[in-house]
């Protein structure tokens, strides 16, 4: 009998010597790999359960068939046998006592932050609800900063970061940051676990344990990602390519819908209309506003002096005074007596410059108008519309995202 223990504790030692030695071995593998090729897809998926969930699991029968497959699904797999050379270089010491798991904090400042700059935003959301230290890492600015302009960067400006400013000082709560309801482990849990006081730990430990910063470039991604937050942008052909709005982009707070992928837009209201708002508007149809004028405000327009026939501009344009200013497509044109010839075309001397907009047909008063050069203001009147300022399109993406809207029937 006493020789059959000795050999259980034996087997039960080397089994454990044998099983240090393949973490080791997985993290020196792992941490060569990281330099070479992307990092797999369960990078982003792992997180660590907390104390309270496994002592709440182990009150019901089920809970070992559940704590099983948790665990079978955070576990790397390694072979068990091993060449007598390896396992010479890799050997452990028999004396040494340290039984400790290694954590992702132990690895090199570089590695990690390697590990966090290739993280989607969801992962970084799981990562900061690890524990304090990995929280404020994975909700720093610079890290959030990045995502913010890759996804949002084309329809987001000047002013919708002022229009968020003001939400953040105005609003003290944080409702919009429920991450217990959202995407990934804790949320899946909370709307799958049928126990209350699960729900209850859950949400205590999301609202307590890890509040994120409500002033930071992380809330405001979430706040956009999850449509909470309306921002001031500007919407080509408004109103579903309405045909009264071809070729034009007007002001509206747009909202995100994560489920469409798509958006929603509140055009202001004017005269006696309402609100009109607009659903399923897509993202090619969003700019940020390229200037910060007010649609009630005249642009005061600084390139006259420069255009030429040729050029591109956009004018802003309105039914009447108690309309806001659209941003309109149009092309410089040649005066009438010019016979379009560069060689004697004498038109960019001239105090007029000649505007077309030729998604209209010829014969349409919408057609053409006339601007002065020198002291241009508002002109127009009741039955044509009123004419603003004009801002000169040098960019090679402005003007062929106003081609790519170009209406496929002439308009009259």
């Amino acid at each position: 009998m006493v020789s059959n223990s000795t050999t259980q504790d034996e087997v039960q030692l080397q089994n454990t010597e044998e099983k240090e030695m393949n973490l080791r071995l997985s993290f020196i593998l792992f941490y060569k790999s990281l330099s070479l090729k992307p990092l797999p897809p369960w990078a982003c998926e792992v997180r660590l359960l907390s104390l309270w969930f496994w002592k709440d699991l182990s009150l019901f029968p089920i809970s070992k068939s559940i704590r099983n497959s948790l665990c079978s699904s955070f576990t790397l797999v390694l072979p068990s046998e091993m060449s007598p050379k390896k396992k010479t270089v890799l050997s452990i010491s028999e004396n040494v006592e340290l039984r400790q798991e290694m954590s992702v904090l132990d690895l090199p400042e570089l590695v990690l932050e390697c590990i966090l700059e290739r993280l989607p935003p969801d992962g970084l959301c799981r990562m900061a609800c690890v524990c304090s230290l990995l929280k404020d890492r994975c909700t720093s600015d610079h890290l959030w900063d990045r995502h913010l302009k890759q996804k949002w960067g084309r329809v987001i400006g000047s002013a919708a970061h002022c229009e968020w400013q003001w939400h953040i000082a105005t609003r003290k709560d944080s409702s919009f940051l429920d991450h217990t309801k959202g995407r990934g482990l804790i949320g899946y849990l909370w709307r799958l676990w049928p126990f209350p006081f699960v729900r209850s730990n859950l949400n205590s430990i999301s609202k307590r344990r890890y509040p994120f910063p409500v002033n930071s470039n992380m809330s405001w991604y979430h706040a956009l990602e999850t449509g909470k937050f309306w921002f001031p942008a500007q919407v080509y052909n408004r109103e579903n390519g309405h045909v009264g709005f071809m070729l034009s982009c007007y002001d509206a707070e747009l909202s995100y819908d994560p489920r469409t992928d798509t958006f929603q837009a509140r055009y202001p209201p004017h005269e006696r209309r309402t609100i009109a708002i607009e659903s399923c508007v897509t993202w090619d149809r969003i700019r940020a506003p390229p200037i910060d004028t007010s649609p009630h405000d005249l642009h005061l327009s600084d390139c006259l002096n420069e255009l030429c026939p040729g050029d591109h501009i956009e004018i802003q344009w309105r039914r009447n005074e108690e309309f806001p200013y659209g941003w309109w497509y149009g092309v410089v044109g040649h005066l009438e007596p010019c016979d379009g010839n560069n060689s004697y075309c004498r038109c960019h001397g001239s105090d007029t410059i000649v505007l077309e907009f030729n998604q209209y047909a010829f014969g349409s008063r919408w057609r053409r108008t006339i601007v002065s050069r020198k002291d241009h203001r508002e002109e127009g009147n009741e039955a044509d519309g009123f004419y603003g300022g004009i801002r000169k399109l040098s960019g090679c993406e402005e003007i062929s995202t106003w081609k790519r809207l170009w209406p496929t029937d002439i308009l009259e």
